[in-house]
Protein backbone atom coordinates (compact mmCIF):
# COMPACT_ATOMS: atom_id res chain seq x y z
CA UNK A 1 0.00 0.00 0.00
CA UNK A 2 1.17 3.20 -0.92
CA UNK A 3 2.24 5.86 2.01
CA UNK A 4 -0.17 9.44 1.96
CA UNK A 5 1.88 12.11 1.64
CA UNK A 6 2.41 13.96 4.42
CA UNK A 7 1.15 17.93 4.46
CA UNK A 8 3.04 21.16 2.70
CA UNK A 9 3.06 23.94 1.08
CA UNK A 10 3.68 24.33 -2.24
CA UNK A 11 4.11 27.46 -4.56
CA UNK A 12 4.85 28.10 -7.75
CA UNK A 13 7.04 30.83 -8.50
CA UNK A 14 7.34 32.61 -12.05
CA UNK A 15 11.05 33.16 -12.27
CA UNK A 16 14.74 32.08 -10.56
CA UNK A 17 14.81 34.94 -8.65
CA UNK A 18 11.34 33.85 -7.22
CA UNK A 19 12.46 30.33 -6.30
CA UNK A 20 15.77 32.08 -4.82
CA UNK A 21 13.40 34.20 -2.56
CA UNK A 22 10.76 30.57 -1.57
CA UNK A 23 14.30 28.96 -1.10
CA UNK A 24 15.05 31.69 1.63
CA UNK A 25 11.79 32.55 2.97
CA UNK A 26 10.14 28.71 3.97
CA UNK A 27 13.00 26.82 5.70
CA UNK A 28 13.27 23.18 5.44
CA UNK A 29 11.96 23.63 1.52
CA UNK A 30 12.71 21.60 -1.24
CA UNK A 31 12.31 22.32 -5.13
CA UNK A 32 10.79 19.83 -7.37
CA UNK A 33 10.96 19.18 -11.22
CA UNK A 34 9.12 16.06 -11.60
CA UNK A 35 9.37 14.33 -8.49
CA UNK A 36 10.16 11.33 -9.54
CA UNK A 37 12.87 10.32 -7.00
CA UNK A 38 11.86 13.06 -4.21
CA UNK A 39 8.19 12.33 -4.26
CA UNK A 40 9.27 8.78 -3.50
CA UNK A 41 11.42 9.73 -0.60
CA UNK A 42 8.71 12.21 0.77
CA UNK A 43 6.20 8.69 0.74
CA UNK A 44 9.01 6.82 2.83
CA UNK A 45 9.33 9.12 5.74
CA UNK A 46 13.13 9.96 4.30
CA UNK A 47 12.65 13.88 3.07
CA UNK A 48 10.00 16.18 5.76
CA UNK A 49 9.67 19.17 3.57
CA UNK A 50 7.71 22.12 4.77
CA UNK A 51 7.19 23.75 1.35
CA UNK A 52 7.81 22.18 -1.78
CA UNK A 53 9.01 24.93 -5.00
CA UNK A 54 7.87 24.31 -7.92
CA UNK A 55 9.96 24.56 -10.82
CA UNK A 56 8.08 23.50 -13.48
CA UNK A 57 6.84 27.13 -14.27
CA UNK A 58 9.88 29.02 -15.09
CA UNK A 59 11.04 29.27 -18.83
CA UNK A 60 14.35 29.75 -17.74
CA UNK A 61 14.87 26.74 -16.85
CA UNK A 62 13.60 24.67 -19.97
CA UNK A 63 15.05 24.05 -22.89
CA UNK A 64 17.69 23.26 -24.68
CA UNK A 65 20.39 25.75 -26.34
CA UNK A 66 22.76 24.89 -28.91
CA UNK A 67 25.20 27.41 -30.31
CA UNK A 68 29.13 27.28 -31.95
CA UNK A 69 30.56 27.85 -28.61
CA UNK A 70 28.66 25.28 -26.94
CA UNK A 71 25.18 23.58 -25.58
CA UNK A 72 23.27 25.31 -22.49
CA UNK A 73 20.28 22.63 -20.97
CA UNK A 74 18.00 24.08 -18.34
CA UNK A 75 17.74 22.18 -15.32
CA UNK A 76 13.79 21.27 -15.72
CA UNK A 77 14.67 20.20 -18.95
CA UNK A 78 13.34 16.69 -19.43
CA UNK A 79 15.31 13.32 -19.88
CA UNK A 80 13.32 12.69 -22.25
CA UNK A 81 14.12 15.80 -24.28
CA UNK A 82 17.74 15.28 -23.69
CA UNK A 83 17.67 11.75 -24.86
CA UNK A 84 15.44 12.28 -28.15
CA UNK A 85 17.64 15.30 -29.59
CA UNK A 86 19.78 13.75 -32.48
CA UNK A 87 21.45 17.30 -32.85
CA UNK A 88 23.16 16.32 -29.13
CA UNK A 89 23.72 12.55 -30.18
CA UNK A 90 26.19 13.32 -33.01
CA UNK A 91 28.57 15.74 -30.49
CA UNK A 92 27.95 14.44 -26.86
CA UNK A 93 26.87 10.93 -27.32
CA UNK A 94 27.93 9.98 -23.02
CA UNK A 95 25.03 12.56 -22.12
CA UNK A 96 22.17 10.90 -25.06
CA UNK A 97 23.58 7.82 -23.64
CA UNK A 98 23.36 8.36 -20.00
CA UNK A 99 20.03 10.63 -20.30
CA UNK A 100 18.08 7.24 -22.56
CA UNK A 101 18.77 4.65 -20.20
CA UNK A 102 17.81 6.06 -16.73
CA UNK A 103 15.08 4.51 -15.00
CA UNK A 104 11.96 3.55 -17.46
CA UNK A 105 10.06 5.95 -19.97
CA UNK A 106 7.31 7.48 -17.61
CA UNK A 107 10.65 8.72 -15.41
CA UNK A 108 12.35 10.28 -18.18
CA UNK A 109 9.10 12.25 -19.24
CA UNK A 110 8.42 13.77 -15.76
CA UNK A 111 12.31 13.46 -14.00
CA UNK A 112 14.87 16.62 -14.93
CA UNK A 113 18.23 17.09 -15.54
CA UNK A 114 18.61 18.71 -12.63
CA UNK A 115 17.32 16.11 -10.30
CA UNK A 116 19.16 13.76 -11.94
CA UNK A 117 22.31 15.85 -11.07
CA UNK A 118 20.80 16.40 -7.19
CA UNK A 119 19.91 12.80 -6.80
CA UNK A 120 19.84 11.63 -3.23
CA UNK A 121 22.61 9.04 -2.37
CA UNK A 122 21.21 5.64 -1.75
CA UNK A 123 21.79 2.54 0.72
CA UNK A 124 19.72 -0.11 1.30
CA UNK A 125 19.55 0.53 5.05
CA UNK A 126 18.37 3.79 4.25
CA UNK A 127 15.82 3.58 0.98
CA UNK A 128 13.40 1.39 2.75
CA UNK A 129 9.87 2.94 4.69
CA UNK A 130 9.62 3.65 8.04
CA UNK A 131 8.92 0.87 10.11
CA UNK A 132 11.55 -0.70 8.43
CA UNK A 133 14.04 1.63 9.43
CA UNK A 134 12.52 2.31 12.85
CA UNK A 135 13.36 -1.76 13.34
CA UNK A 136 16.76 -1.96 12.52
CA UNK A 137 17.27 1.66 14.59
CA UNK A 138 17.86 4.01 11.95
CA UNK A 139 21.13 4.67 10.15
CA UNK A 140 23.84 7.47 10.32
CA UNK A 141 22.14 9.32 7.20
CA UNK A 142 18.94 9.47 9.13
CA UNK A 143 17.91 9.55 12.54
CA UNK A 144 20.41 6.84 13.63
CA UNK A 145 23.97 7.06 14.99
CA UNK A 146 25.55 4.00 13.28
CA UNK A 147 26.38 3.53 9.63
CA UNK A 148 25.07 -0.28 9.12
CA UNK A 149 27.22 -0.63 6.57
CA UNK A 150 30.47 0.39 8.48
CA UNK A 151 29.62 0.04 11.89
CA UNK A 152 33.19 1.03 13.48
CA UNK A 153 33.31 4.24 11.41
CA UNK A 154 31.16 7.46 11.30
CA UNK A 155 30.82 8.42 7.89
CA UNK A 156 27.79 7.68 5.64
CA UNK A 157 28.75 5.76 2.59
CA UNK A 158 25.48 5.98 0.49
CA UNK A 159 26.18 5.96 -2.96
CA UNK A 160 25.25 8.66 -5.83
CA UNK A 161 23.67 6.74 -8.65
CA UNK A 162 22.70 9.93 -10.71
CA UNK A 163 23.87 9.02 -14.00
CA UNK A 164 24.03 12.56 -16.15
CA UNK A 165 27.19 13.67 -13.23
CA UNK A 166 29.58 11.48 -15.14
CA UNK A 167 28.86 12.01 -19.02
CA UNK A 168 28.77 15.78 -18.27
CA UNK A 169 32.16 15.38 -16.46
CA UNK A 170 34.40 13.92 -19.27
CA UNK A 171 32.51 16.44 -21.55
CA UNK A 172 34.05 19.15 -18.98
CA UNK A 173 30.77 20.73 -18.24
CA UNK A 174 30.22 23.35 -16.29
CA UNK A 175 27.02 23.98 -13.44
CA UNK A 176 25.15 27.67 -13.19
CA UNK A 177 24.00 27.90 -9.83
CA UNK A 178 21.58 31.18 -8.57
CA UNK A 179 21.37 32.01 -5.10
CA UNK A 180 21.02 34.98 -2.67
CA UNK A 181 24.29 36.42 -3.45
CA UNK A 182 23.90 35.73 -7.03
CA UNK A 183 25.07 33.18 -9.68
CA UNK A 184 27.91 31.33 -9.87
CA UNK A 185 29.48 28.94 -12.55
CA UNK A 186 31.53 26.04 -10.97
CA UNK A 187 32.93 22.91 -12.74
CA UNK A 188 30.36 19.74 -12.62
CA UNK A 189 33.08 17.96 -10.25
CA UNK A 190 32.73 20.83 -7.74
CA UNK A 191 28.95 20.02 -7.37
CA UNK A 192 29.65 17.09 -5.03
CA UNK A 193 31.37 15.79 -1.73
CA UNK A 194 32.08 12.29 -0.66
CA UNK A 195 30.00 12.24 1.97
CA UNK A 196 26.65 10.23 1.78
CA UNK A 197 24.84 12.16 4.17
CA UNK A 198 25.50 15.66 2.64
CA UNK A 199 26.42 15.34 -1.37
CA UNK A 200 25.98 18.49 -2.94
CA UNK A 201 28.20 21.98 -2.37
CA UNK A 202 24.72 23.89 -2.75
CA UNK A 203 24.13 26.30 0.41
CA UNK A 204 20.94 27.34 1.85
CA UNK A 205 18.92 29.73 -1.07
CA UNK A 206 20.96 27.90 -4.09
CA UNK A 207 19.35 25.72 -6.93
CA UNK A 208 20.91 24.79 -9.98
CA UNK A 209 19.89 26.87 -13.05
CA UNK A 210 21.48 24.92 -15.74
CA UNK A 211 24.44 23.14 -17.23
CA UNK A 212 27.05 24.35 -19.49
CA UNK A 213 28.85 22.23 -21.77
CA UNK A 214 31.25 23.87 -24.40
CA UNK A 215 32.14 22.75 -28.01
CA UNK A 216 32.49 19.01 -28.13
CA UNK A 217 36.34 17.69 -28.33
CA UNK A 218 36.46 14.19 -27.82
CA UNK A 219 33.94 11.18 -28.60
CA UNK A 220 32.17 10.11 -25.69
CA UNK A 221 30.01 7.23 -24.55
CA UNK A 222 28.47 5.68 -21.00
CA UNK A 223 27.31 2.72 -20.45
CA UNK A 224 25.84 0.81 -16.97
CA UNK A 225 25.16 -2.45 -15.08
CA UNK A 226 21.97 -2.61 -13.05
CA UNK A 227 20.02 -5.43 -11.57
CA UNK A 228 17.41 -5.22 -14.29
CA UNK A 229 17.49 -3.67 -17.36
CA UNK A 230 15.12 -1.33 -16.54
CA UNK A 231 13.93 1.15 -14.13
CA UNK A 232 16.72 0.02 -11.65
CA UNK A 233 19.55 2.33 -10.27
CA UNK A 234 23.06 1.55 -11.78
CA UNK A 235 25.40 -0.39 -9.56
CA UNK A 236 28.56 1.25 -11.83
CA UNK A 237 28.12 3.74 -14.53
CA UNK A 238 31.22 4.82 -16.48
CA UNK A 239 31.66 7.56 -19.07
CA UNK A 240 34.43 7.86 -21.36
CA UNK A 241 35.80 10.64 -23.68
CA UNK A 242 38.62 9.80 -25.46
CA UNK A 243 40.60 11.52 -28.50
CA UNK A 244 43.27 9.81 -30.80
CA UNK A 245 45.56 11.36 -32.78
CA UNK A 246 46.17 10.51 -35.97
CA UNK A 247 49.40 8.47 -34.71
CA UNK A 248 47.05 6.33 -32.67
CA UNK A 249 48.60 7.89 -29.50
CA UNK A 250 45.74 9.32 -26.80
CA UNK A 251 45.23 13.24 -27.14
CA UNK A 252 42.83 13.57 -24.46
CA UNK A 253 41.29 10.75 -21.99
CA UNK A 254 38.55 11.65 -19.46
CA UNK A 255 36.64 9.15 -17.19
CA UNK A 256 33.25 9.61 -15.08
CA UNK A 257 31.95 6.95 -12.90
CA UNK A 258 29.01 6.84 -11.02
CA UNK A 259 27.01 4.25 -8.44
CA UNK A 260 30.16 3.26 -6.51
CA UNK A 261 31.11 5.85 -4.00
CA UNK A 262 29.09 8.56 -2.41
CA UNK A 263 29.53 11.20 -4.90
CA UNK A 264 30.65 10.99 -8.99
CA UNK A 265 34.38 10.57 -9.78
CA UNK A 266 36.30 11.75 -12.73
CA UNK A 267 38.98 9.72 -12.42
CA UNK A 268 42.02 11.23 -11.44
CA UNK A 269 45.41 10.13 -13.31
CA UNK A 270 44.54 9.54 -16.71
CA UNK A 271 46.67 12.20 -18.14
CA UNK A 272 49.38 9.78 -17.94
CA UNK A 273 48.09 7.92 -20.91
CA UNK A 274 48.41 10.90 -23.43
CA UNK A 275 50.94 10.59 -25.92
CA UNK A 276 50.54 6.70 -25.70
CA UNK A 277 48.80 4.06 -27.41
CA UNK A 278 45.85 2.86 -25.97
CA UNK A 279 47.34 -0.81 -26.04
CA UNK A 280 46.04 -3.58 -24.16
CA UNK A 281 48.47 -2.69 -21.54
CA UNK A 282 47.84 0.40 -21.03
CA UNK A 283 44.02 -0.48 -21.27
CA UNK A 284 45.24 -3.07 -18.22
CA UNK A 285 46.87 0.21 -16.16
CA UNK A 286 43.66 1.72 -16.67
CA UNK A 287 41.23 -0.91 -15.18
CA UNK A 288 43.78 -0.52 -12.11
CA UNK A 289 43.31 2.81 -12.11
CA UNK A 290 39.60 2.38 -11.85
CA UNK A 291 39.91 -0.06 -8.93
CA UNK A 292 41.89 2.15 -6.82
CA UNK A 293 40.01 5.08 -6.75
CA UNK A 294 36.39 3.48 -6.61
CA UNK A 295 35.14 2.50 -2.99
CA UNK A 296 32.26 1.06 -3.15
CA UNK A 297 30.84 -0.34 0.03
CA UNK A 298 27.70 -3.04 0.68
CA UNK A 299 24.99 -0.29 0.12
CA UNK A 300 23.12 -2.30 -2.44
CA UNK A 301 22.02 -6.12 -2.87
CA UNK A 302 25.47 -6.77 -5.22
CA UNK A 303 28.84 -6.99 -3.28
CA UNK A 304 30.90 -3.98 -3.32
CA UNK A 305 34.01 -6.39 -5.12
CA UNK A 306 31.09 -6.76 -8.35
CA UNK A 307 31.12 -2.95 -8.95
CA UNK A 308 34.61 -2.27 -8.13
CA UNK A 309 35.18 -5.12 -11.14
CA UNK A 310 32.07 -3.91 -13.19
CA UNK A 311 33.12 -0.18 -13.19
CA UNK A 312 36.76 -0.91 -13.98
CA UNK A 313 35.17 -3.44 -16.91
CA UNK A 314 33.03 -0.63 -18.57
CA UNK A 315 35.92 1.75 -18.57
CA UNK A 316 37.94 -0.52 -20.48
CA UNK A 317 34.93 -1.85 -22.43
CA UNK A 318 34.21 1.98 -23.34
CA UNK A 319 38.14 2.85 -23.98
CA UNK A 320 38.34 -0.11 -26.23
CA UNK A 321 35.72 1.12 -28.69
CA UNK A 322 36.41 4.76 -28.58
CA UNK A 323 40.31 4.56 -29.53
CA UNK A 324 40.22 3.92 -33.48
CA UNK A 325 42.32 6.39 -34.56
CA UNK A 326 40.67 8.62 -37.25
CA UNK A 327 42.35 7.67 -40.19
CA UNK A 328 46.13 7.75 -41.72
CA UNK A 329 47.46 10.77 -41.94
CA UNK A 330 47.05 11.99 -45.69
Amino acid sequence: MTAPLPHFNLTRPRDVAAAVAALCDHRGSRCIGGGTDLLVNVRHGLDRPECLIDLAGIDELSGVEMTDAGLRIGAATSLATLARMPQIAEQYRALVDAASGIAGPGHRAMGTVGGNLCLDTRCIYYNQSEWWRSANGYCLKLKGDICHVAPQGQRCHAAFCGELAPALMVLDAEVEVAGSEGRRRIPMADLYTDDGRAHLTLVAGELVVAVHLPAARSPSRYAKVRTRGAIDFPLAGAAVALSIDRTGAVASLRVGLTGTNPRPLLLDGTAEFVGHVLDDEALQRLDRLVRRQTAPMRTTIASAHYRRIAAAALVRRLATELRMPPGPVP
